[in-house]
């Protein structure tokens, strides 16, 4: 079995493959989570200019998300992890998606008769205009704002992925 912690961020990055599934990207993870990146997300074919544009993301999950003037208030990132997402020179962009979740893990999915409900709901943002900490600390946290207009839905994904105008 998998601990609470881990459970929660499984499902976390299960919630945001099926967005992916159901809007028909490709996605794909690294060998190892040390450049700061859990999933990338392709399109397959020709979007203007870009053959098979593609984005990154981190995928945080949260179960008490504190929300005030259309905006979560996320304190989980640690500056490394910040970092890892701010500033405007990836090649790739990047984004941090956070899944909110309920408190009781037997909570995540529900069954009904049209299909099955995945709780509750994920956010993005991008961190490019952010500027980077000069000397970042993996025990300091820094504060994000992520603004709840930016509700991630499979149609969403699809339109980060295939457009770079968002980032």
């Amino acid at each position: 079995m998998l601990d609470a912690k881990q459970h929660q961020g499984k499902f976390g990055e299960d919630y945001v493959r099926v967005l992916a599934s159901a809007a028909g990207l490709v996605v794909f993870t690294q060998d190892n989570d040390s450049d700061g990146v859990d999933l990338g997300f392709r399109a397959t074919g020709r979007y203007g200019h870009v053959q098979s544009p593609m984005i990154e993301a981190q995928v945080k999950t949260w179960s008490r998300p504190t929300e005030s003037s259309g905006r979560l208030h996320y304190r989980g990132l640690s500056e490394w992890q910040f970092n890892k997402l701010a500033g405007p020179n990836f090649s790739v962009p990047r984004y941090l998606f956070l899944i909110c979740v309920p408190l009781d893990p037997l909570e995540y999915a529900a069954f009904r008769s049209e299909g099955v409900l995945l709780r509750h709901l994920g956010y993005y943002v991008s961190l490019r205009s952010e500027t980077p900490i000069a000397e970042p600390n993996r025990q300091r946290h820094r504060p994000v704002e992520v603004p709840t207009a930016n509700v991630l839905t499979a149609h969403e994904l699809r339109r980060l992925t295939e457009s770079r105008t968002a980032w």
